[in-house]
């Protein structure tokens, strides 16, 4: 686990006096998780920030003062349109076209597959991204409304999955609403909610795969209120899987050196046993032995794993795990989303038809089954 104040990385000597008795609670106001890309760029900011303050303390507000400028800057700049007119106007700098998304998406299809957009943004915003994202795919008389049944803007998410909110039709051509009576039909709608949306197309709940990529705003909540299947994006995935096959070598090497490690630890340990037991100091040249390897050993395996940790992000490391143990943004992805992936083409790329199945979960108790082949008789 890591720790920084403002950009400066907290030495762990200084960590553990810090937070060692101190019990994380992320329900806390004094605590937010950085697991979307407007908490990064919040964190980022807020970061340099307080570098600024702690070389000019008189000349900003405090801490406190300033993480809740920062974030009502961040939000401003959302929700008052300009980060949207920012990237209407450079569509090529912040939107990647993929064929292989258009063709995979026509494949589902084929094979029967209804496909629907799901949206916080306004229909116009919508219209303009798809036009420019899918359109260039698509053969002349077709647009990106001919790929989805059904497109709902301004969802309000994550309301939209626990909420009552109503159905409004939108006219493609002129942007003009109209209330929805009855059961919703194959159109361009602003609102509504997860209920009628999946009783009116007479599906269970498990029938349908939501794919987003804000943990708390499309799965987690998802997940607690409305009983679709999910799907996560992760855009860092590719980047994490990359680095892992890279550190293979070290990781190899870090554990056989911890299982020396542990055979000496236990050795130390019935040494240490016995001198007590026996009341005798005769293991203690034995045992000064024993814990000069282990030293040495601890300083291999810091040395490997700091040169380890270079192969991945170099202020945070690894995206999935702290340590030995796994990140809490890894445990929200384990508990939350049914499968995750790097980008959408990834999981279009398989057959429409494909069926996940979870690994088998080790616990502390189980042995580890070897791999048997199985001949069919």
């Amino acid at each position: 686990r890591q720790s920084y104040h403002g950009t400066t990385r907290i030495d762990f000597t200084e960590q553990k006096k810090f937070y060692r008795s101190i019990y994380v609670d992320l329900g806390d106001p004094n605590y937010m998780a950085i697991d979307t890309a407007f908490s990064i760029a919040f964190c980022v900011l807020y970061g340099q920030l307080v570098d600024l303050k702690d070389a000019s303390p008189l000349l900003f507000p405090s801490y406190n003062i300033m993480a809740l400028d920062v974030l009502g800057a961040v939000d401003q700049v959302h929700a008052d349109g300009r980060l949207k007119a920012q990237i209407s106007a450079h569509l090529d700098y912040y939107v990647i076209r993929d064929q292989a998304v258009v063709d995979g998406l026509k494949r589902c299809i084929q094979h029967g597959k209804k496909v629907f957009v799901l949206t916080n943004s306004e229909y116009y915003y919508t219209n303009l991204l798809l036009n420019y994202a899918i359109n260039p795919f698509l053969d002349a008389n077709e647009t990106w409304q001919d790929l989805f049944c059904y497109t709902i803007t301004l969802a309000n998410k994550p309301r939209f999955f626990y909420d009552n909110l109503k159905f409004l039709r939108i006219n493609p051509a002129d942007g003009t609403m109209t209330n929805t009576i009855g059961t919703i039909q194959p159109g361009v709608y602003q609102g509504g909610n997860a209920k009628k949306f999946t009783d009116d197309l007479q599906l269970n709940g498990d029938e349908i795969l939501y794919i987003g990529d804000h943990i708390y705003g499309d799965i987690l909540r998802l997940k607690k209120d409305c009983n679709w299947r999910t799907a996560l994006v992760v855009e860092d995935l590719g980047d994490e899987i990359a680095a892992q096959k890279r550190a293979r070598t070290f990781e190899q090497s870090i554990m056989q050196q911890m299982a020396i490690k542990t055979d000496l630890e236990q050795e130390y340990i019935e040494l240490q046993t016995k001198r007590i037991d026996e009341k005798t100091d005769q293991y203690a040249d034995a045992l000064s032995a024993l814990q000069t390897k282990i030293s040495a050993l601890d300083l291999t395996i810091s040395n490997a794993l700091h040169e380890q940790q270079l192969l991945f992000n170099p202020k945070w490391e690894r995206v999935f795990r702290a340590g030995a143990e796994e990140s809490y943004f890894a445990y929200q992805v384990d508990r939350f989303a049914c499968i995750y992936m790097e980008k959408i083409s990834d999981l279009l790329a398989l057959s429409p038809l494909a069926y996940f199945r979870a690994n088998r979960r080790m616990l502390a108790h189980d042995e580890p089954i070897e791999n048997t082949l199985i001949v069919k008789q």
